[in-house]
């Protein structure tokens, strides 16, 4: 099968058809954000604070790249383990997240946000953050500086290749 060809400008509506085990490229806006960030994006959410990107149909990359040679855009930003992530997921999801990648499978909780929600999960290649790091065209730190690699990025990407592993209608990859 073809992989889709996906713009994050339509990841809200694309969720609503694409399937467990589709084939993706990915285009467009991602922030990326790990532990240390989801535990201060929350922290923000509590005290009624602007988030500093629109979670309305926005997607997040569970990454932390390493830091940026010379005259590249990124350094290797391949997927941490998304369950890290699963206590945040289901809060971020009613609020308005549509995508997230990441590696790895996701709690029973998870799951039923994504389908309740009308979201999706993609799975990026584990061991293969070069390659990820290829389809990133520009990286903006937008919060969280002071975190390093684990600052939340706005990234710019272009035919990045994932894999659909929950779909909106709870149909998973990692079931057996």
């Amino acid at each position: 099968m073809d992989r889709l060809c996906i713009h994050t400008n339509n990841i809200a509506e694309a969720a609503k058809t694409l399937r467990a085990g589709d084939k993706i490229l990915l285009s467009g806006t991602i922030y990326t954000a790990r532990d240390a960030a989801h535990k201060r994006l929350f922290a923000m959410l509590d005290k009624g604070e602007q988030l500093p990107f629109p979670l309305d149909g926005a997607s997040i990359y569970y990454a932390g790249p390493t830091p940026t040679p010379e005259n590249l855009p990124i350094g290797s930003c391949g997927p941490t383990t998304s369950s890290r992530m699963d206590v945040f997921a289901p809060r971020l999801l009613g609020l308005g997240l549509k995508c997230m990648i990441g590696k790895g499978n996701r709690s029973p909780e998870v799951v039923e946000a994504i389908r309740r929600n009308q979201a999706v999960y993609l799975c990026a290649i584990g061991g293969a953050g070069a390659l990820a790091a290829k389809c990133v065209r520009s990286l903006n730190v937008i919060a969280f500086e002071d975190l390093g690699c684990e600052s939340v990025k706005r990234l710019e990407i272009e035919n990045f290749p994932l894999f659909v592993a929950i779909d909106c209608q709870g149909g998973s990859l990692f079931e057996v």
